[in-house]
């Protein structure tokens, strides 16, 4: 068992993390990361990890948006469910619409809204001709869930990540890229960042879990039914290499898009890729090279960061990340005070 006060550090270094790898990566969502695109990218990071200055905040997309909403609902004093959580979706959304969100969330949200949430999941279900989302959209904001249930078994965890993303993306491909995001900061999480890591431990574990999952799909109705199998395999190939792979190599192995099949796995291979075994580095410099590795890749970079930070704040903990940078990161606080409520709904359940 972990000390307290180390666990406590690391719930926190996780909603934190989330937090910084969407604010850094939205301002190069979508750009072609060439070496002057990289070379911005870093400089823009030293300073915001230097000496002060005074500059407006770098504002959250819809990612940290949900992230918070979900965390809200399950410290919620009234007690958690499913219908609790799609309430605080709808209210954020039509609160703060030009967050980043997808047109096809903004449908659901509409309907929920319309139908005044009788069916959490029917307007989801009933998307892209019955057959859900594919996005990344459970992924990115289910890092509370995986904080929640620390000390709770797998199926319980597997059983309210499906509810939580079920939400807003029932295909199986959207659903079990929430699941194996969940998984990676749970087993981040229970792990010593002062104890030698080994990222085959760690991937066979994952890899473990995920066949397990897959098995519940139809490989007659599901035309990939061991996708997120296949990835993890992609992953050890990578990380196998002597030399680190290029970014072609990468992304024509892992991707960079809003699926969550091609970003989840990409999320966790740049947390893999800055572990300690494979680069003697501090934690910081660690989770530092995570942030910047995962907004290089381009495409929804901020997801793909917010998804690897979250991992990588769950194992090195709070004090891994630059304190100046979170000064310039909007909500930074109060994601520090959510994570302190799941740190204590969780530890008392």
């Amino acid at each position: 068992m972990l000390e307290k006060s180390l666990m406590l550090s690391k719930f926190r270094g996780s909603l934190l993390g989330a937090l910084v790898g969407d604010c850094c990566g939205a301002p190069f969502e979508g750009q072609l990361m060439d070496s002057g695109a990289k070379l911005i990218l870093k400089k823009n990071l030293d300073k915001l990890e230097g000496p002060p200055f005074n500059a407006p905040y770098k504002k959250y997309t819809d990612d940290t948006a949900m992230t918070i909403q979900t965390a809200r609902a399950l410290v919620d004093p009234s007690g958690y469910s499913q219908k609790l959580l799609a309430k605080n979706y709808v209210v954020e959304f039509f609160k703060e619409p030009n967050r980043g969100y997808g047109a096809a969330v903004g449908e659901v949200f509409r309907k929920l809204r319309q139908t005044k949430i009788v069916d959490p999941t029917g307007p989801a279900m009933a998307q892209f001709n019955g057959s859900g989302s594919f996005g990344n959209g459970a992924a990115m904001r289910i890092s509370p869930v995986a904080l929640y249930c620390v000390n709770k078994s797998i199926d319980e965890l597997v059983r309210l990540v499906k509810e939580s993303s079920e939400i807003t993306h029932t295909n199986v491909l959207g659903v079990n890229g929430a699941i194996l995001q969940a998984l990676a900061i749970r087993q981040s999480l229970l792990l010593n960042p002062n104890e030698p890591f080994c990222w085959k431990a760690f991937l066979a574990e994952l890899k473990q879990h995920m066949v397990e999952i897959e098995k519940g799909n139809d490989p007659d109705l599901d035309a990939n039914p061991n996708a997120y199998e296949k990835q993890l395999q992609n992953m050890e190939t990578l990380l196998d290499h002597r030399v680190d792979p290029s970014d072609e190599n990468v992304l024509n192995l892992l991707g960079h898009s809003v699926a969550a099949l091609y970003s989840v796995p990409t999320a966790v291979y740049c947390f893999l890729r800055h572990t300690q075994d494979l680069l003697k580095d501090t934690d910081r410099k660690s989770f530092r090279n995570t942030l910047e590795y995962a907004i290089s890749l381009g495409g929804d970079c901020d997801t793909i960061g917010s998804m690897a930070c979250a991992i990588s704040g769950a194992y090195y903990g709070e004090p891994a990340i630059s304190s100046a940078l979170l000064k310039h990161c909007e909500s930074a606080d109060s994601v520090a005070e959510l994570a302190e409520q799941l740190f204590q709904v969780a530890g008392t359940q």
